[in-house]
């Protein structure tokens, strides 16, 4: 009985580089690829208890290998918007160029059923599609193709030549070497989970900081808020006050002679 380190590594060591060669017919860049299989074992080693029990492991990473692969998002990323160099054989050139011209979920599934010799109840069920919707993807595919190379339509043909041009993947940057070892795949997929469970738990903890700090200041009754002020017609402007006459200076100071209480406060005087 293997531990599953040793299933791991074995799987790892069996499918990897065949994988980073489809993974190159899908998108075209070498990078890429690599770097989508290293994820696909990445995540595997995370649900190795779920992948082990799979009754086709090697398809559970290649599913998750394409399917990252084929991700809208990395047209955003600025390391892979610039393609790599093409072939330098102008027939695997022109093949590459129709074969990177069709849709990613035609792409797909051509270079499943043709490419790897999959069936096609089982291209549509790892497609996430129908087995009609497969097939018709699969008919426009190979038509696509036939109508730049009318010697491809014999589907041995094509899976020989796609065959020969995912062998690109291994030219120039020598990946099945640069390839990581086993042991260091399934240490980044450990640090990468702690990674992200460290941060869950720094999002919870700032997030219950948070709602702690709201309840704390947050007002306990409801206050309408104060109704803006509206123009009054018909009032007369406010006069400012101005120097006082010689008969008002008379009074004033007649009033702050006389006494403060008693009658003459209350009672008028005669005129």
């Amino acid at each position: 009985a293997l531990t599953p380190a040793q299933a791991f590594d074995a799987l790892y060591e069996f499918c990897a580089p065949s994988l980073v060669q489809q993974t190159y017919l899908l998108t075209g860049r070498r990078e890429l690829a690599r770097e989508s299989v290293d994820r696909a074992f990445q995540l595997a080693w995370q649900r190795w208890p779920e992948v082990a029990v799979d009754p086709e492991p090697a398809g559970w990473v290649r599913a998750v290998a394409h399917e990252y692969a084929l991700s809208p998002w990395h047209r955003l990323r600025l390391r892979h918007r610039r393609p790599d160099a093409p072939p330098a054989t102008p027939g695997d050139r022109r093949l590459l160029s129709v074969l990177l011209s069709l849709p990613p979920s035609y792409r797909r599934t051509l270079l499943l059923h043709d490419g790897l010799g999959v069936g096609l109840p089982e291209t549509a069920a790892e497609t996430e599609a129908s087995t009609v919707a497969a097939a018709n993807r699969l008919l426009h595919a190979r038509e696509a193709i036939a109508e730049h190379f009318p010697d491809l339509t014999d589907p041995q043909e094509l899976r020989r030549r796609l065959a020969r041009l995912a062998k690109l993947a291994d030219k120039e940057r020598q990946d099945r070497r640069a390839a990581p070892k086993p042991v260091t795949v399934r240490t980044g997929s450990e640090r990468r989970a702690q990674y992200w469970t460290r941060a869950a738990i720094a999002c919870t903890t700032l997030l219950v900081a948070a709602t702690a700090i709201t309840v704390k200041t947050a007002p306990s009754h409801y206050e309408p808020p104060v109704p803006p002020g509206e123009k009054i017609h018909g009032v007369p402007p406010r006069a400012a006050p101005g120097a006082l006459s010689a008969k008002q200076q008379k009074l004033r100071a007649r009033l702050k002679s006389d006494s403060a209480n008693g009658p003459e406060r209350l009672l008028p005087e005669g005129r």
